[in-house]
């Protein structure tokens, strides 16, 4: 920056070709504002001119000005220029003196051995700071002790450091982090920090608090933890977790806190066991994990059901051969990169070392994190005085605590040990005001065998989980669940055989759909009925659930595998694999009877309402005729041709022949009747025209009458229902249907659910049996899911679905919330829907057991039934009623005479007044 500012001043007097002679900068500061000052001398008039570059809130801004000038050749000022830049070069000192701070359990550490492993590894560098020398000067303080720290450091500076690296401690580390600014000495810390306030001239290699509860936040969510507790051990913890509480504010999980010791760690543990509270995250003290996993087991915390997630990045560094086989889950992260080929090469040469500091994990060594991140540490400071030394001259200073003279060169050196980027043991190393920013994290996870990567973090990624079978291994070895489930047939029947025990007692599809996943995921298994035979129902007024629902919230069953729907409601309060099977709401309602044959029946191709106009069509036609044949004079004839002169004449179109007319057209049979006048053959033309239209219908939809049976269905949908009163309707207590009315917005919806919440005991069932048998009595039209209406008609004739489904949901197993069964258990039914084997089990308990209705519905739609006696018989009644009537008549008539015949009513029927004829018969007796 300062070569820069150098250059700038150059060109800018370059265009008057006056030459200049800078002088070394020097850094001078007054309170809260810092200037770099600069002065040139004008070689051939010796006059002076000051540039001052001043550093304010984080900002830069140059002044300078030149008292006077004068013109040189260019090729003089060139050569200057260049030879100032040669006598102004930036030079390192050779020796450099290095601070480092570190409490008395620290002395003769690893984290020692790599401070001082790593001054020796740059001095033997030829490459990097190939002039300069580090050496360094080591105090040891107590922990706590501030007074005494702060003299340690003091003395330090006195010494003439450049850096100050340590202390591990929170409390010693802002005493020196605080005197360190105050000289402008840059501090290099390797610890975690809580508080996440900007810090001027602190280098932390530690990755920031705030990203590392991004990180905890994103393994949270990918194992899907609603629940979780969180043990801490110091205060300082306590921070930690609750910025770790705020990252995941949205996430609506149930966060548990509890501070513990390793005197308190059973007490704490049997709360959260009580407490029902499966995972937990551990921030303790690396020194008492081991006290912690011995406290673990004696509480038998130790299973399938637990996750532990703990904060140190050295968990591999530990025992875990006690929890390698009982199937408990434990993770961590760790920061140190040891696939890397730096690793590995320290690795190696640390081991030709009598004292490495290394530790060996089954007999193979490892860094520490804190000692990897010293490592980094003198490795950062070293990459900033490399990029120094190519700009600056870096000074000696002669600092004491007793006045308050700053070090100049100190804010540049920091600036570029903030800008450094560099690939150490933790990874790549780079900075943004102090703090780590761009760096990986592995995420471990103890294994069968041992603790493996499964993954790892990145800021700007988030989690990647590299072997994605590694959260869903069940160890098989003593696991067996206890599944809930509910009799429903044909899901779980019990069998009838009195000999059976354990889980062959139980048949059906969810058994034979358990037997499958228990098989493709690995678990032994065993089935209990609900005590209250309900699958889950919430009551707002008690606050609680009852059935399949309560039973895992309680943790008294690991599954439940029946058909169980999935809603919003239980999905909030337990946990459902991925849907086994689709279905909706539908309406199962009894057949409807055939229409019965009456003896007007071939009057219904067409409405009453198109009867009636056709028979006032009738009626008018007629009279309009007879009177356009009155009027007309072409329609008067002579009855006696042969008579010319005769004045008789008569009308063809009497009001008897004018309705035979149009009955004779109409019946398409003619009449011997012909219209003559252009007014009448009007009026038959438009006759014969609607008789067209009439009778080409009439025939059409006489043929889709006679020849398909047609069924009387009171109701054709749900809305149908809610606008009647005369057939009742009900659904299954207790079940997702119930909740579906009773939660629902739809208006239809909610005036079904009055309906039945007003007659809940004479509407809602028990079983679905019980229902099944109410649409059989008849007058009853029960809500139930699709599967079950599909098994219910499939064996019973009677029973019929009306209308479509009410809406779409799905089956799935039922885990308590944050089980580690779900998602193995989601793959094996994806898996076994690929391969088709949960149709094949839906054929097998819904279309194969023997017991299947045989109708063919495909045929009865498209084929027509034959006509029988009852389709086209009433006509031929009406016909022989008539001709028998007519007999009678005749016959009458002819022996006596007289006849009184009377057409009563739609029947028909011809009868004779017999009164009258019986008094006939007398008088012609009498004769």
């Amino acid at each position: 920056m300062i070569m820069l500012l150098i250059n700038v001043i150059y060109f800018q007097l370059l265009k008057a070709l006056n030459f200049v002679y800078i002088t070394l900068p020097k850094i001078i500061k007054n309170g809260t504002e810092k200037a770099i000052e600069f002065t040139w001398i004008e070689v051939i008039s010796k006059t002076e001119c000051n540039c001052v570059l001043y550093y304010f809130n984080r900002r830069f801004a140059i002044k300078y000005y030149t008292l006077t000038s004068r013109k040189v050749s260019t090729s003089h000022f060139l050569l200057l220029y260049f030879l100032s830049n040669i006598l102004c070069a930036a030079a390192l000192p050779p020796v450099i003196r290095l601070g480092a701070i570190f409490t008395e359990d620290q002395r003769d550490s690893s984290v020692e051995f790599s401070f001082k492993y790593a001054v020796y590894r740059i001095n033997k560098d030829k490459l990097l700071l190939s002039n300069t020398q580090l050496i360094y000067d080591i105090e040891y303080v107590p922990r706590d002790d501030s007074f005494r720290t702060t003299k340690k450091v003091c003395r330090q500076l006195e010494l003439g450091v450049n850096a100050i690296f340590g202390p591990s401690d929170p409390l010693l580390a802002a005493h020196v982090q605080s005197i360190c600014e105050s000289f402008d000495i840059p501090h290099i810390e390797s610890r975690i920090d809580y508080k996440a306030s900007i810090k001027e001239f602190s280098i932390n290699l530690y990755p920031s608090q705030r990203l590392m509860n991004l990180a905890h936040r994103d393994l949270m969510v990918f194992l899907n933890w609603t629940k979780t507790a969180i043990i801490y051990e110091d205060d300082f913890g306590l921070f930690n977790q609750q910025d770790l509480i705020r990252a995941t504010t949205d996430l609506k999980i149930e966060i548990y806190i509890r501070q513990a010791s390793p005197e308190t760690y059973r007490r704490v543990l049997r709360a959260i066991r009580q407490k029902e509270i499966y995972k937990i995250i551990v921030d303790t003290n690396p020194a008492y994990i081991n006290s912690f996993f011995r406290t673990i087991l004696q509480l038998q915390m130790n299973d399938y059901r637990y996750h532990y997630m703990f904060t140190t990045f050295d968990l591999e560094t530990f025992d875990l051969e006690d929890f390698k086989y009982n199937g408990v889950n434990i993770t961590a992260f760790r920061l140190v990169d040891v696939k890397s080929q730096r690793y590995e090469e320290v690795i190696e040469q640390m081991m030709k070392l009598p004292h490495s500091g290394l530790e060996y994990i089954n007999g193979q060594p490892y860094i520490q994190t804190q000692s990897a991140l010293m490592f980094d540490s003198v490795y950062t400071f070293a990459a900033g005085l490399t990029e120094l030394d190519r700009s600056h001259l870096l000074r000696f200073h002669n600092i004491s605590c007793s006045n308050d003279m700053s070090w100049n060169d100190g804010l540049s050196l920091y600036n570029y040990i903030n800008s450094v980027s560099i690939h150490g043991l933790t990874g790549h190393v780079s900075f943004v005001e102090g703090y780590r920013n761009r760096f990986q994290i592995d995420l471990l996870k103890l294994k069968h065998k041992k603790i493996e990567k499964v993954g790892i973090w990145k800021p700007d990624v988030g989690v990647n989980i590299t072997d994605p079978t590694a959260f869903y291994e069940i160890h098989t070895s003593n696991t067996t669940l206890i599944v809930m489930t509910r009799e429903e047939k044909p899901y779980v029947m019990v069998r009838n055989e009195g000999n059976q025990i354990g889980n062959s007692r139980f048949e059906g599809f969810c058994i034979d759909l358990l037997e499958a996943i228990a098989t493709q995921v690995g678990f032994h298994y065993k089935i209990e009925l609900v005590p209250d035979n309900m699958y889950g129902v919430y009551n707002p007024d008690s606050n609680s659930w009852n059935g399949i629902v309560r039973e895992l919230m309680e943790r008294r069953a690991d599954l439940a595998v029946a058909s169980m729907t999935i809603n919003y409601a239980r999905e909030s309060v337990i946990d459902f694999t991925k849907p086994f099977m689709n279905l909706g709401i539908g309406i199962l309602f009894k057949v409807p009877t055939s229409q019965p044959t009456r003896l007007f029946s071939f009057m219904n191709p067409l409405a009453m309402e198109i009867w009636l106009y056709v028979l006032g069509a009738y009626v008018l036609v007629s009279f309009t005729l007879f009177v356009m044949a009155r009027f007309s004079p072409y329609e008067w004839n002579n009855p006696h041709p042969c008579l010319i002169d005769s004045d008789i004449v008569e009308n063809q179109f009497s009001v008897s022949n004018s309705f035979w007319f149009i009955t004779g057209t109409f019946l398409r049979q003619g009449s011997g009747l012909n219209p003559k006048a252009t007014s009448t053959r009007i009026v038959g033309g438009i006759w014969w025209f609607f008789t067209l239209i009439i009778i080409s219908s009439y025939t059409a939809n006489l043929a889709a009458f006679l020849t398909v049976e047609r069924m009387i269905t009171p109701i054709e949908s749900a809305s149908d229902l809610a606008d009647q009163t005369d057939i009742s309707y009900g659904t299954l207590e207790g079940g997702s249907t119930m909740t579906f009315f009773r939660d629902s917005k739809i208006d239809i919806y909610r005036k079904m659910w009055e309906y039945m919440e007003k007659r809940r005991s004479s509407v809602f069932v028990k079983t679905y049996e019980e229902g099944i048998k109410h649409v059989l009595e008849g007058n009853y039209a029960f809500l139930m899911e699709s599967t079950m209406l599909d098994y219910a008609v499939q064996r019973d004739c009677n029973l019929t679905q009306i209308g479509g489904l009410l809406d779409s949901k799905g089956y799935g197993i039922a885990t308590p919330k944050g089980s580690i069964w779900r998602d193995p258990m989601s793959l094996a039914i994806l898996e076994l829907q690929e391969k088709g084997i949960i149709q094949i089990l839906y054929d097998k308990w819904w279309k194969n057991t023997g017991d299947v209705c045989n109708r063919d519905e495909k045929s009865k739609e498209s084929k027509a039934n034959a006509l029988g006696i009852e389709n086209i018989g009433k006509p031929e009644t009406i016909m022989l009623k008539l001709f028998r009537s007519l007999i009678i008549c005749i016959y009458l008539k002819k022996r006596w005479g007289f006849c009184s015949i009377i057409m009563r009513s739609s029947l028909g029927s011809c009868r004779c007044d017999f009164g009258v004829l019986l008094a006939f018969q007398k008088n012609c007796s009498a004769h």
